[in-house]
């Protein structure tokens, strides 16, 4: 494009926020409010910098293992998940516990423990180390394989090849997982489906308008942490898209000037872990620069939402330290 083409931003419609990160923010936030710091954070909330620093100067405090959790305390776990040792753990240092995990990924976890008391062998479509893919596996981890891409199914070793399914990780890309989900079949033509889809509507969503944004623009800002699958999938897709260049920032400070060069249209969007506030830093960065000229890209409409966690309404502080944590029923 020439130098002296209109500049314009094409800001993408859906983005942010999705209401599994909404409902885990909130939780921490609540617990805050209903019982007072500190409260304990079982790994990152949601995969965001920016929220995970402002819940800690709120008093939310965060660790990396259950352990690490001082008896007596609330423990809140995250948006992720965890398998069930964690909650065993749990009770075993007496600690009252508020389960965040999307109602989606707990779809996944019921998914694994139904197919692995069918006697399946499951074929996990997600990212090694994953903090999703740990806490699914750990449902049924003696009947449960990681396949972290195509190139991976050639390694997979099945006891029934007529008796194997495949589930995937939340916030994978689409197209990428149905790509290994093809590659099964060539291996295992008996393979079975789940019976719903578990890749993450926000993520598809996310996915479809960038798509759609990126064939237009010579660059795509996707505001999001380095740590947030969703987020990096999205730098991904919109090269793949044909956006002519794609970076990854949490914050419009870190936008290098140089990408600037040669543009006149910029597609701006932002993961599913991500405040609409840093999405807005960005925008007003770019205006800075000369591209003010916002035009708001729409697909769908996302009006989910998700109830927070039951044991909200409970006096945890009570329970803790005595019977054990506050209970561990399923996310509604």
């Amino acid at each position: 494009m020439s130098a002296t083409a209109a500049r314009r931003v094409l800001l993408a419609s859906p983005r942010g926020y999705c209401a599994g990160v909404d409902r885990a923010v909130i939780t921490v936030e609540k617990a805050l409010e209903q019982y007072g710091s500190p409260i304990y954070v079982r790994k990152e909330i949601v995969h965001n910098k920016y929220v995970v620093q402002t819940l800690e100067k709120k008093g939310a405090i965060f660790v990396d293992e259950t352990e690490e959790v001082p008896e007596g305390n609330i423990v809140v776990f995250s948006a992720h998940g965890v398998a069930p040792s964690v909650h065993d753990e749990a009770k075993a240092g007496k600690l009252a516990t508020i389960d965040a995990t999307c109602p989606l990924v707990t779809k996944v976890h019921k998914e694994a423990v139904r197919f692995a008391q069918e006697d399946y062998d499951i074929l996990l479509i997600g990212h090694e180390g994953h903090e999703e893919v740990i806490g699914t596996m750990g449902e049924a981890p003696e009947r449960t394989h990681l396949v972290d891409g195509a190139e991976d199914v050639a390694k997979v070793k099945v006891r029934d090849e007529s008796k194997v399914v495949w589930l995937s990780q939340t916030t994978l890309s689409v197209d990428e997982t149905m790509q290994t989900v093809d590659a099964l079949k060539q291996r295992f033509p008996l393979l079975t489906s789940p019976p719903s889809d578990d890749i993450c509507y926000a993520t598809q969503n996310r996915q479809v308008i960038i798509k759609q944004i990126a064939a237009d623009a010579d660059l795509v800002i996707v505001v999001g942490s380095k740590n947030s699958s969703n987020s990096v999938r999205l730098v991904e897709v919109s090269l793949e898209a044909g956006a002519k260049d794609a970076h990854l920032v949490d914050f419009a400070d870190e936008i290098d000037e140089a990408w600037l060069e040669g543009v006149s249209t910029i597609g701006v969007t932002s993961g599913a872990s991500v405040p609409e506030i840093l999405v807005q830093g960005v925008l007003e960065w770019l205006a800075e620069r000369g591209f003010g000229d916002v035009e708001t890209v729409h697909s769908v409409e996302e009006h989910l939402q998700f109830s927070l966690p039951k044991e909200l309404r409970r006096d945890l502080r009570t329970e803790a330290g005595s019977a054990g944590p506050a209970g561990s029923a399923d996310s509604e």
